[in-house]
């Protein structure tokens, strides 16, 4: 299965060691998600859409209310590269 540009610059950034923190509303909807590096830094290239095609690919989960990280299923559909850690 191929996965767009974007999809794949976000899985390396979780591949590396990275997070995506989600920011809710009042009534607990999903109002921004944010990706950060495994050093911090804010990635600004991901929006709420590209966090649903991610999670409804299975690429990414949250488990017991920690951040979403990358899954198994997210390391396979990312194309390895030598630098990854």
């Amino acid at each position: 299965m191929d996965i767009s540009r974007a999809e794949q610059r976000i899985l390396h950034l979780l591949a590396q060691g990275g997070h995506i923190d989600l920011i809710r509303d009042d009534r607990r909807k999903p109002s921004e998600a944010q990706c950060f590096t495994r050093d911090g830094w804010r990635y600004g290239g991901l929006d709420l859409e590209l966090f649903r095609k991610l999670k409804r690919r299975r690429a990414i989960a949250s488990k017991q209310g920690q951040p979403y990280r990358i899954t198994r299923r997210g390391l396979e559909l990312v194309r390895s590269e030598f630098d990854n850690r």
